[in-house]
Parts: C-alpha cells; structure tokens; sequence
C-alpha cells in the first residue's frame, strides 16, 4: 500500500468513526468525552474548538488529554483542552458596539467574558469553548445593564468598569492580569515592562501568552501592551481593534 493508499484508508476510518460526526459539528456536549489531536499541527484539542476542521487522514482521537500528550502533542492555545471548567450557568448577552458585535457573559462570581468580533453566533460558540462543561444560556434581556456598561467602557474609555469580574486562570495569568489592570486608559507599556512588575523579568513570552489568554476584552486592558519597539503586536480580537481602542484613549 502507497502512501496515497494509506492516507485515503485513515481518512475512511475516521469518516466512519462517530466521533468524526461530533467534532464536524463542533458538540459541545462531547467535551470531555474524547480529544483530537491533528497530525499536521501537533496539537491536540476539544471536540467544540473553533479551530479550522482538519482533514480527516489527519486526526487521531484519544479518550484523555494524556494519552495524546503520550504521543507528542501539545494542547491547543485556543480551545485549552487542559483548563478544567466549571460546571456552574454561564449567561451571555450579545449587542453590538463601534468594534462590531459583542459579547459579554457572567458566572455567579461576576463577568467571566467579553468577546468581540464580527458574527455573533462565532461569539457564543467561541464562549461555549470556552466553558465546556458550563450551561451557556442566552440571557440578553437580563444582562442589558452590564452589557451597557461594557459598551460605555469601550466607546468612553475614562468611564471605567464598576462590575464584579471572574477572573478564571493559572496564578501567573492572575498576575499578569492584575498588572495590566493597573495601566491607565492613555498609557501603553510592554510585556518586558510587565514581566519586570510582576517579579518575572525573564518570562516575556509567558506574559504575551498570558495576554493572549484573556477573554475580558477591555475590562483586562491587553490592548494596553505593545512591543519594547512601539509596535502593535498581537492582539486576540485583531490589530486593528487594539488600534482603535488606543486611538481612543490616547483622545481621551
């Protein structure tokens, strides 16, 4: 059997396989009870992520996040196949904003997402990868006056943002967070400069991961944190987003 043999027998295989059904959909319910990991990428992931769908011939499943560690995967920065949610009501409220739409959800300890972007039924996906193992409910009408406030927040920066946050990360992500919540709207520093705040003057990198790791859109101000050069970089929600918001603050 050739190459191209063996790539069309995987293939077969997985499309036959029930668990393909369930990742092609992106089931949420199936959280937990399977991993994928993806041969041209090396990482492994839930079965709800929002990554692109890979090809079948592919994918390999594994019942637990060990087994695919084992093989020499690692765990996907988007979907955190490792992070254990709670299983507690997440409630979310979509709207829309000057950076398109917007999502913002709260568990029983306070706001524990906001997430923009461009299609709201991406963001509600995006929150229920976030929170697998959370009933994700639609509770617009109820949530309107935080999700006011966090739109006052982002049109009108020098307002600020008197809600109760859930803060849900590792100890070093807390800490990362809780300095960036320190910088002023008009302000930028770098993620050298965070490292130093935080006592880590040798974990740069770990603070940009950090930074990509918040889901609190504004109310956790990465938007705030730009190379040691002046230049953008990344930013979860898309450069010119993070553009946008420092325009506005530095008018404020």
């Amino acid at each position: 059997m050739n190459a191209a043999q063996q790539k069309q027998a995987r293939a077969a295989t997985i499309l036959r396989d029930p668990r393909w059904t369930k990742l092609s959909a992106r089931d949420a319910s199936a959280n937990g009870t399977f991993f994928y990991a993806v041969r041209t990428t090396g990482v492994y992931c839930r079965p709800s992520c929002v990554s692109r769908l890979p090809r079948p011939d592919s994918v390999v499943f594994y019942t637990s996040v060990k087994g695919a560690r084992r093989a020499g995967f690692r765990p996907c920065k988007r979907c955190r196949p490792d992070e254990v949610s709670g299983s507690e009501a997440i409630q979310f409220a979509l709207g829309r904003c000057s950076l398109g739409s917007i999502l913002v959800a709260k568990s029983r300890r306070g706001i524990c997402a906001i997430l923009l972007g461009e299609n709201p039924k991406g963001l509600a996906r995006e929150l229920g990868a976030r929170f697998p193992k959370a009933s994700v409910i639609d509770s617009t009408r109820d949530l309107e006056s935080e999700l006011g406030s966090v739109v006052r927040l982002i049109e009108s920066p020098a307002t600020g943002l008197d809600l109760r946050l859930d803060l849900q990360g590792t100890a070093f992500q807390q800490r990362v967070w809780q300095a960036l919540r320190r910088i002023r709207p008009g302000e930028t520093t770098s993620y050298r400069d965070i490292a130093a705040r935080i006592g880590a003057p040798k974990a740069v990198r770990a603070v940009a991961q950090a930074c990509g790791a918040n889901v609190l859109a504004v109310a956790i101000p990465c938007h705030r944190v730009v190379r040691s050069d002046g230049a953008l970089s990344g930013y979860r929600w898309g450069a010119q987003r993070k553009q946008a918001l420092l325009l506005r603050e530095a008018r404020a």
